[in-house]
């Protein structure tokens, strides 16, 4: 089944042959739903702060930052915008009836019909050579539009990663994701000497434009904020990607004959995450952004976010050094006990209270000596994305787990039920502790929960392929982790997954009306 080609290929990529038999069974045997005992919601797993909380938390993450704690803002931004323009595509590869039927309805005509409103309107009115003002020139140009938008004749937007295209007005400046995470680095990511430092995971054939952006940008975000940047780039790890198969299971070859892989998705982002050293990590996707002019809320509760985090780390850090030194403490133990079940949300095993003293220590020592993230939860308005829920963990234990749609069980009506009453969803919003008590960085790695990863289904030139995807980097890439959630207003949740998106009011100029 495997060839001399094939390893060849395999030592290129680092990917071991015990490895790809390993992926090869696991598409065989599948993966297992996760076991949701039920949502995480308000006083029982999430935490909801009241306005003089949210101050007090944020002076405690600006104390930190006071007395030396290192910021690094992470942010995932590898890919093409493809996904963003789906419509569009459809649109311009239809035959001509299907086009003029496209662009009198749905996303094609809400895109046409408010061309001046995407802050990249001028630059497309220039590559297009239409007047946008001409609504009739534009509906009878409208494939054309599309074509300069999208493809490499014009501004190639469909090729592009989401990162560097124009998103924003800021007056007559147009603005792109990165620029809006460099201000958001600026308000709440500086250290106590104004460096802002800042992550972003990218293509390979992306970053030249990552760059180009930041290059150009950097001088005047610098002189606006009175900050030093610090930009740094990484890519996906060759050795994560995962192979493909066919229906069968069978290894998916190409026409040439190769063994085809596939980018292991998000959760390979967990080896990249841990090659960073900060005492605060920031993790917010590139596409949740928004214009400067609306950043209050995003600073007020990512400040607050890290607070939580800050406050809880030192706690948990004063227990750990109290237990290095102090063994035989039991009205101590206890103590810990109760701050772990009452504040951490920590499960206790039944009958822990009849542990020995030695043994009801090392598990408080296990369970709190581990790396730490606190997320931000929005109420469910009806966005997609997956959820805070009870759910078995890595070792059968009950913890906290954001558990995404693919996860879950739909067809067991109990497990679907407990769905409809969850009361939150996951933005992406994290702030990460990866440190332990004594500054030595925790092995990210071995808290991943394998388990949790998902088989999809794709396609390659017309031919269907089973796609295996690694843990998420925020579900089963930290399910091992200490998790606190708290929760946060919409406000805070902007991503753009369509063109469209860039409509609403939130990503529009100051004075839109």
């Amino acid at each position: 089944m495997i060839t001399d080609k094939d390893i060849s290929l395999l030592k290129s990529k680092g990917i071991t042959t015990e490895s790809v038999n390993k992926q090869l069974k696991q598409f065989e045997k599948g993966f297992a739903f996760m076991d949701i005992q039920k949502p995480a919601s308000t006083g029982k797993g999430i935490i909801v702060l009241d306005e003089e909380e949210k101050l007090m938390f944020t002076d405690q993450y600006r104390a930190g930052i006071d007395q030396g704690c290192s910021v690094i803002k992470f942010v995932p931004a590898s890919g093409a915008a493809t996904r963003m323009f789906k419509d569009m595509f459809t649109f311009i590869n239809a035959d001509k009836a299907k086009q003029e039927e496209l662009k009198k309805q749905g996303p094609v005509q809400d895109f046409l019909s408010h061309i001046n409103h995407f802050a990249f309107s001028q630059e497309l009115a220039k590559v297009s050579g239409i007047d946008f003002s001409d609504k009739k020139a534009v509906m009878d140009n409208a494939v054309l539009i599309v074509e300069k938008l999208l493809l490499s004749n014009g501004l190639n937007y469909g090729n592009h990663p989401k990162g560097v295209l124009k998103f924003h007005l800021e007056g007559d400046r147009a603005t792109t994701p990165i620029e809006e995470h460099l201000c958001e680095g600026a308000t709440y990511g500086q250290d106590n000497e104004g460096n802002v430092n800042i992550h972003f995971t990218v293509s390979g054939d992306h970053k030249a434009l990552f760059q180009e952006v930041v290059n150009k940008n950097i001088p005047y975000y610098e002189a606006k904020y009175d900050v030093k940047f610090n930009i740094s780039f990484s890519e996906q790890k060759e050795h994560t990607d995962t192979i493909a198969v066919n229906p069968d299971n069978s290894p998916f070859r190409t026409e040439d004959g190769k063994l085809l892989f596939r980018p292991g998705g998000h959760g390979a982002l967990i080896e990249n995450l841990n090659d960073l050293e900060a005492d605060i990590i920031f993790i917010k996707n590139i596409d949740n952004v928004i214009p400067e002019y609306r950043l209050k809320d995003t600073i007020q509760h990512k400040e607050a976010l890290a607070g939580v985090l800050y406050q809880y780390q030192q706690k948990i850090f004063d227990y750990l050094q109290q237990l290095s030194s102090d063994k035989e403490n039991l009205p101590l133990l206890e103590e810990i006990l109760d701050f772990m079940q009452d504040q951490l949300f920590i499960a206790l095993p039944e009958g822990i209270a009849e542990y020995p003293l030695a043994e009801k220590r090392l598990y408080i020592i296990s369970k709190l000596n581990r790396p730490i993230r606190v997320c931000g939860m929005v109420k469910n308005e009806g966005e997609p994305g997956g959820g805070p829920f009870w759910g078995i963990g890595k070792y059968g234990e009950t913890s906290l787990q954001i558990v995404e749609g693919s996860q879950i069980d739909m067809e067991n009506p109990e497990k679907k039920n407990l769905v409809k009453k969850s009361t939150h969803f996951n933005p992406v919003d994290l702030v990460c502790g990866t440190k332990d008590y004594k500054g030595n960085k925790f092995d990210l790695l071995e808290y991943v929960d394998p388990k949790t990863g998902f088989i999809s289904d794709k396609s390659v030139g017309g031919r269907v392929l089973k796609a295996l995807e690694l843990p998420g980097l925020w579900n089963g890439a930290m399910s091992d982790w200490i998790t606190l959630f708290v929760e946060v207003p919409i406000s805070t949740f902007n991503p753009v997954k369509t063109v469209n998106d860039l409509l609403r009011p939130q990503h529009q100029p100051e004075n839109t009306k």
